[in-house]
């Protein structure tokens, strides 16, 4: 009997490629932000979900760094390899980034709140809302591509930016308190 089901090629769709890509560059800024907001941080319980948010967030970095060798491309994009001077430097791209994931984030939230909304005042007001951050998400956006920090129409860098974040935010380390008296016990 002959099998009906089409033979899959060896890398990933273009648009799985794509998803894999937005949730790597905001599991990368997510995962910065909590190594560099662990040290401000004074409630143990606190600290303990932190650092297993930064666990999970490395293990699952780490699980999709994988699949980057999957991407449709014409070369060798990834290099394993890739070393910076200092990997602990925030730089305005990283701050860039944590405003773009938010409005991307704030979008999506309030166009699923719509959906959801029975009160004609209430939508019309998250409807102005959400045109006002998508506004403003075509504003970093702008901000990003201008600057060289968001090449959106070159996979290849922005594959190859990809890696490179993560792995800053893999190698980052911690900032722990200088004081490490728990002031909630």
């Amino acid at each position: 009997m002959e099998s009906t089901e089409r033979q899959r090629p060896n890398h990933l769709a273009w648009h799985e490629t794509l998803e894999l890509h937005e949730i790597v560059a905001m599991q990368s800024t997510a995962l910065m932000k909590m190594k560099l907001f662990m040290g401000e941080i004074k409630d143990r319980a606190v600290r303990n979900l932190y650092r297993e948010g930064i666990n999970n967030t490395e293990k699952e970095l780490r699980e999709l760094l994988k699949f980057y060798s999957l991407a449709p491309r014409e070369e060798e994009l990834l290099d394993e390899d890739f070393q910076e001077d200092d990997f602990r430097q925030i730089d305005a791209g990283f701050y860039a980034a944590v405003l773009l994931s938010h409005s991307k984030t704030a979008v999506k939230t309030y166009a699923a709140a719509i959906t959801e909304t029975a009160t004609p005042r209430l939508r019309k007001t998250f409807t102005t809302q959400l045109q006002r951050c998508i506004q403003f998400h075509e504003k970093v956006f702008n901000y990003m591509f201008e600057q060289g920090l968001y090449p959106a129409y070159d996979l290849k860098r922005l594959l190859e930016g990809d890696v490179q974040r993560a792995n800053k935010a893999l190698n980052m380390r911690v900032k722990e308190q200088r004081d490490t008296t728990d002031q909630t016990d």
